[in-house]
């Protein structure tokens, strides 16, 4: 029998970078794990022993310079992102790489450039898309029984703010936590046209200013059909990790609100009480494996992947776009257009 598994290899093994590998070494039946690179070789050789020997070295020279990998997953240190991708398309590998593919906007495009020059596929890791639960709405969504979109409502809240080490390099909270809702915003209702964003550092203003950055914020948004939209981020909600959402429209109202741990809640004489998820892992593990999953299924049925560098760039210029207006106290306004089937933002002049 011949063994149709897509050989794939990952570099980079911080926390996203081990998630991927695990799942891809147990939970994506079309994908073979073949090798994990790391520069720390006590990290790669760990991880290695884990995943029941798994190939393993610390230069990502091995990985590309072996022919029968056919693909990569990218989840290094966001400033490797983009000479990663490149070194891939260059070596002919497809990429799957975690998000953003750069914390410039022209290096973004360079590198999505770069992989359609070279013919690879390149898929980012937006894992939103691959939920069961977005996927049902964005599917009743397309077709017709929300009705005429007016207004999309969507949450993101980390229990706990990662360190500042890791916020200093993060990109900003624009660029690393309201990413995915812009991704998500375009995704489940259309284009934006509009961006004003407030932002606030609460819970450590001399932490956070020291880092050049904030805890919360408020994104309000126009898209291009009219429909208002509101984002709100925090990476200090102490009670748990949210991911809700809510799209209004002319026949319908949905909601997607999964963040609890079961469908259990606890009833007492004064109180009622729920648990609930404690991070984006523990909340979209489903969905995780579901996009590495799509994946290597465009690389083995050679289609373009479900979202692709380019949707990676345009949810990157919102997010700059949100930070712009943040720091200049203005709204936004941006203009797109459409380039060989595809979305490509700037903002307005």
């Amino acid at each position: 029998m011949v063994d149709d598994r897509v050989r794939v290899g990952v570099v980079g093994l911080g926390r996203m970078g081990k998630f991927h590998a695990a799942n891809l070494a147990g939970r994506v039946p079309l994908a073979s794990l073949v090798r994990i690179v790391d520069a720390d070789e006590g990290i790669a050789g760990d991880v290695s022993r884990r995943l029941r020997g798994v190939e393993w070295s610390t230069d990502y020279a091995d990985l590309l310079e072996d022919s029968e990998i056919e693909a990569v997953v990218v989840a290094s240190p966001t400033p490797l992102h983009a000479d990663m991708v490149e070194a891939a398309a260059e070596a002919g590998k497809h990429v799957f790489c975690e998000k953003p593919i750069s914390l410039e906007v022209e290096r973004t495009y360079e590198v999505v450039e770069a992989a359609r020059e070279a013919g690879i596929k390149l898929q980012v890791g937006f894992h939103r898309r691959f939920d069961p639960d977005y996927r049902r709405a964005w599917e009743k969504i397309g077709a017709g029984e929300v009705g005429e979109v007016y207004l999309f409502r969507t949450s993101l809240r980390d229990m706990q703010a990662p360190g500042f080490d890791y916020i200093k390099g993060s990109g900003g909270f624009f660029a690393d936590v309201t990413l995915h809702d812009f991704d998500a915003a375009r995704w489940l209702i259309g284009e934006i046209s509009e961006v004003t964003a407030f932002g606030a550092a609460l819970s450590d203003p001399v932490g956070f200013e020291e880092a050049g950055d904030i805890d919360n914020a408020v994104v309000a948004i126009r898209f291009t059909g009219g429909a208002l939209g509101v984002i709100d981020n925090s990476r200090v909600a102490g009670y748990g990790y949210e991911c809700s959402s809510e799209v209004m429209g002319s026949k319908a109202t949905l909601r997607v609100d999964n963040h609890r741990r079961a469908s259990v809640e606890t009833l007492t004489r004064d109180s009622s009480h729920q648990d609930y998820v404690s991070d984006f892992v523990e909340r979209f593990a489903d969905a995780y494996a579901a996009g590495l999953e799509s994946f290597v299924r465009a690389v083995r049925e050679d289609r373009d992947p479900e979202v692709s560098g380019a949707d990676a760039a345009a949810a990157f210029v919102l997010a700059k776009a949100a930070e712009r207006s943040y720091r200049e106290r203005r709204t936004v306004r941006l203009i797109n257009e459409t380039k060989d089937g595809e979305v490509f933002y700037r903002e307005a002049e």
